[in-house]
């Protein structure tokens, strides 16, 4: 039987260029030939305990190298890897193990005392491992990760015979209600998603990419790790964003290719002001996960000297949808056009198609549109209708094939009847001098159902009031959109990635507002 497993091609770029570095870490670089090794070991070790194909194993890990030696690891063993946020408490880390049925775990040392937690209300569990920077002694009930090491030594480290239509990622989905679903992520999914973002981003062998988007992320997973890895780049590794590190690592590993969200092209800008950088070498950068300011992009693009492609996606399009492309017109605003072998359509509430510039709910269908949600079949029909995948997401085609995205179907503000999109609202704050960071969100009103409200993080060394702010954009939209209620805030609350996290902000201030 033909086997079709994402993780031959690290073995085959171990072969193309087995001295070539994989990946850097502070002083320390892998070879390919070494990493493509260790992950030979990890398949071994786990087959050695009688996981394999069909097995779920939780890894939870931060950007280190080992988190790509565990990942392709497991999958080269025929598992499923269920990648977890390394800031998961002990009641969600059991909730993510005991949901997906996972037969392993990995974590990192630092986070032992929830993983330990989460594994030990996860009884089902055949084998836990802890990994640490070197030799360590692991908690009470957990295996270290060199003990795995050495017993896979003689086993079999082949690759194993999988489908492409077997699941190789379970990524959960965070959600705006309920608990977390996992989407099913196929080695066909993943690697389609390589393939064509590969080739929009021109992405060669000689190419250096900054690995700061955490792994366990879907964009930082797809679009950095497992893209760099089938091209045979290299990842300089950054486990946690600071964007003066990040611009120190840009220059140091000569940096071409970044990926990130937009907060942290924010904060690169603030960096950028306040030191002496060379970042010549930088000739493309990448944006997703959330709405990219247009100020942000041109002024990025204006001191960086290296164009933003910004595209679209999500957890269950494995995720890259749309993307602009570099030797194209690039419509500023525009999550650009359909990827390679994958279509969008607007549709209204009915699911009737909508034509060019009317508004509705985005649509997509494709070879990245996930098997389904695990062990949740009402749930996967309700999103996947006819083959097409109901995104949540607002948005239109305009006539030239360009999609926009104009908010979240259920971030949509409907104040007295009328829609209000966050996002609007947002691009108009971000054109003040002194806004650095910025979330509109709807809050309950007793007369109008919502009312639009926003909080602010303003720049080091300016100032601006609330009702400064509020007349700001009173002055530039309709008078049903404006922000009744501003509030300047030292900072907003981020999730891992850096996207602000506008339900955290809402627990804080709605309170106050209802």
């Amino acid at each position: 039987m033909a086997t079709f497993n994402l993780s031959s091609m690290l073995r085959e770029s171990a072969l193309a260029n087995p001295d070539k570095p994989a990946l850097i870490l502070d002083d320390l670089r892998m070879s390919y030939r070494e990493l493509d090794e260790a992950v030979s070991l990890v398949a071994a070790g786990l087959r050695a305990r009688g996981i394999g194909r069909g097995d779920r194993v939780g890894v939870m890990l931060p950007n280190v190298p080992q988190f790509p030696v565990v990942y392709y690891g497991v999958l080269r063993a025929g598992c499923t890897v269920v990648p977890m946020n390394v800031l998961l408490k002990g009641p969600e880390v059991a909730y993510y193990l005991a949901d997906s049925g996972a037969s392993a775990f990995f974590f990192w040392s630092d986070f032992a005392a929830d993983a330990m937690k989460g594994a030990a209300d996860h009884a089902a569990l055949e084998l836990v491992v802890s990994v640490a920077p070197g030799p360590a002694t692991p908690p009470p009930g957990a295996e270290d990760s060199f003990s795995l090491l050495a017993a896979g030594a003689g086993q079999d480290g082949g690759v194993a015979t999988t489908q492409p239509d077997d699941t190789a990622v379970l990524l959960y989905t965070s959600g705006t209600t309920g608990h977390p679903k996992g989407a099913e992520l196929t080695h066909f999914n993943v690697l389609m998603n390589c393939i064509v973002g590969a080739r929009i981003a021109e992405l060669r062998s000689d190419d250096v990419t900054l690995g700061t988007l955490p792994f366990f992320h879907a964009f930082g997973q797809s679009n950095i790790l497992n893209t760099a890895i089938y091209c045979g780049a290299t990842i300089s590794l950054l486990p946690r964003f600071e964007p003066n590190h990040a611009l120190q690592l840009i220059k140091r590993d000569k940096v071409t290719i970044f990926g990130g969200v937009p907060t942290m092209y924010v904060a690169f800008l603030k960096a950028y002001d306040e030191g002496d950088w060379d970042i010549s070498t930088l000739r493309l950068a990448i944006s997703g996960g959330a709405a990219l300011p247009e100020q942000v992009l041109r002024e990025f693009e204006q001191k960086f000297g290296a164009p933003i492609l910004e595209g679209y996606g999500l957890s269950e399009t494995s995720p890259s949808a749309t993307f602009n492309r570099p030797d194209r017109e690039r419509k500023v605003g525009s999550i650009g056009l359909p990827i390679w072998g994958v279509e969008l359509k607007i549709v209204d509430d009915s699911g009737a198609s909508l034509g060019d510039g009317a508004t509705g709910e985005i649509c997509i269908r494709g070879h990245n549109v996930m098997k389904g949600y695990y062990n949740r079949p009402e749930a996967t029909a309700e999103a996947i209708v006819d083959g097409w995948f109901h995104t949540g997401d607002v948005g239109y085609r305009d006539s030239d094939g360009y999609y926009f995205i104009v908010d979240r179907k259920k971030e949509l503000v409907i104040r007295g009847g009328y829609n209000v999109y966050p996002r609007e609202i947002e691009e108009v704050l971000y054109q003040h001098p002194a806004v650095l960071e910025v979330a509109v969100f709807g809050v309950p009103d007793a007369s109008l159902g919502e009312e639009v409200a926003a909080a602010v993080a303003l720049r080091p060394g300016m100032s601006a009031t609330p009702e400064e702010l509020i007349r700001f954009v009173k002055e530039r939209v309709a008078a049903y959109k404006y922000p009744r209620t501003i509030h300047i805030m030292a900072s907003l609350p981020k999730g891992p990635t850096g996207k602000i996290q506008k339900l955290e902000l809402k627990k804080q201030l709605v309170p106050a507002e209802a």
